[in-house]
């Protein structure tokens, strides 16, 4: 049984998970439900990261498991959680799904993109831009899932080459020997930092508007702001981040920090154009009509999401269905495959629904919040901003966020603080939650999705790799962050 326990995950992994798994329960009797319960939120960390190695999902699920087992939280509790987040569910189904069928076109715009930008300081910035206005009026996850399906179809081109007989650059050289080796890990390297830009750039763009997160949804409706003026609200904090985000991006390109810098490979950006070049070339009518359909459904897709016509998940079905049925893709089979990528993911969400169940049922943030509260009124703001970055970094933003902002309410409602005070602590759990969560994949969903995604050990991207890239940004958005926090709410 040990030895299909956990697959091919190292031996050492599988002994930690048993010892969790059976030291829990002695925790449980003798420690209480409190410590156990830090003690899960440490080993789930711990899964997630060594995903690389085996799949958090059924680690992480094993303890999820035990936790309802030992009444830490109940199914009733965990399925009230998924609940308040179907929407997210429904969007990493359905939303993803449809940008599947859109890689071709993806693939056509950033090939293009990527051979012709030859500056990669240039590069780096219009991908944190661009993420970010994406996901200020969009969503972090449905930009996040874009990235990693651009970079996924772009490495699988650099493959395809690598693994052909080809010579696109006509030196008299195969392409596969001048691909191999260090021009790989170079171009593993450029990918991964990248990656890293768009994902913070997502960071960076959803912490401005109503729309950009979930959280940000759930504080605007409890204080009544819309869209405009949300906005306005959060705009003397988010906005000089935004531009301190870009100014690091520019900083770690140009220096080479933290494992950025890395340009494409002259010799692959010369074997790629020849590869686009004769590809546009072998395109059949059939593929550029499908290219066309694409177009429209994107342009659909834009207008859709900006207008919130509906709840992303239902736009993401209905980019599906307009895109398969246009494209004359009716075959079960070929819509299987669409879904492979997001659905382990979805399941991990849930699993970690439950352990977010844990921490509200056994109150383990409610503590901090009641220092808080009990603090000097002109020095909340700040203590809030630091509390939320905390345990956002550890656990999950939208929880985070909900918990807070559920207490202050209450505070608000009982007369023990002003309308202002209240507004003020809205903004610091607002930006606390969503500029420091960027420090560790757990803190945000979009970067958790990416280290989980097919794309990850493709550019060697681990949990540790993650962290120490995002940590220059942690540092700027989340210490600007608090220092605006101060001079506005203070």
């Amino acid at each position: 049984m040990f030895k299909y326990f956990l697959g091919n995950s190292p031996r050492w992994f599988k002994m930690t998970m048993i010892g969790f798994l059976i030291f829990n329960v002695f925790s449980f009797f003798v420690l209480g439900k409190t410590i156990t319960a830090w003690l899960f939120i440490g080993e789930f960390i711990f899964t997630l990261a060594m995903a690389l190695k085996c799949y958090p999902l059924q680690s992480g699920g094993l303890l999820a498991i035990e936790a309802l087992a030992l009444g830490l939280t109940t199914p009733k509790n965990a399925y009230h959680e998924v609940d308040q987040n179907l929407e997210v569910i429904l969007l990493l189904v359905f939303m993803v799904a449809g940008i599947y069928f859109m890689k071709p076109l993806l693939m056509y715009i950033f090939s293009k993109v990527f051979t012709k930008i030859k500056s990669k300081l240039i590069l780096s910035l219009l991908f944190v831009f661009l993420a970010a206005i994406l996901s200020a009026f969009l969503d972090a996850l449905t930009v996040t899932a874009v990235l990693i399906s651009v970079a996924v179809g772009f490495y699988g081109v650099y493959h395809k080459i690598h693994s052909s007989a080809g010579d696109y650059d006509h030196d008299g050289i195969l392409d596969r020997k001048e691909l191999s080796g260090e021009t790989l890990e170079q171009f593993r390297s450029f990918l991964r930092s990248l990656i890293m830009h768009g994902v913070v750039g997502t960071a960076l763009g959803g912490v401005c508007t109503l729309v950009g997160e979930p959280q940000n949804l759930l504080i605007g409706e409890r204080l009544g702001w819309d869209f405009i003026e949300f906005f306005k609200q959060m705009a003397p904090i988010t906005l000089p981040v935004l531009f301190a985000g870009m100014a690091t991006t520019a900083v770690l390109e140009m220096t080479g920090w933290f494992g950025f810098g890395a340009k494409l490979p002259n010799i692959a950006r010369d074997i790629i154009e020849g590869y686009t070049k004769e590809e546009d070339e072998k395109r059949t009518d059939k593929q550029k009509y499908g290219l066309i359909v694409q177009g429209v459904s994107a342009v659909l897709l834009i207008i859709g999401l900006a207008l919130h016509l509906a709840p992303v998940g239902f736009i993401g079905l209905a980019l599906i269905i307009v895109q398969t049925a246009f494209m004359g893709i009716i075959d079960e089979h070929q819509l299987g495959h669409a879904f492979e990528e997001a659905l382990p993911f979805t399941g991990l969400l849930v699993v970690f629904f439950v352990i977010v169940a844990m921490i509200h049922d056994q109150h383990l943030f409610s503590p901090i919040i009641a220092w808080a509260l009990e603090q000097d009124p002109a020095s909340q703001p700040g203590l809030f901003y630091i509390a939320n970055g905390a345990l956002s970094a550890i656990s999950d933003n939208v929880f985070v966020a909900t918990v807070y902002i559920g207490e202050v309410q209450e505070a608000y409602k009982s007369g023990a603080i002003s309308r202002e005070h209240f507004e003020n602590l809205a903004i610091a759990i607002n930006t606390g939650t969503n500029l420091p969560s960027v420090a560790t994949p757990n803190g945000q969903a979009a970067f958790l999705f990416l280290l989980t995604s097919s794309l990850a050990p493709l550019i060697n991207l681990s949990y540790g790799k993650m962290v120490k890239m995002a940590l220059p940004y942690t540092i700027v958005l989340g210490g600007l962050g608090y220092l605006m926090v101060k001079i506005v709410l203070g």
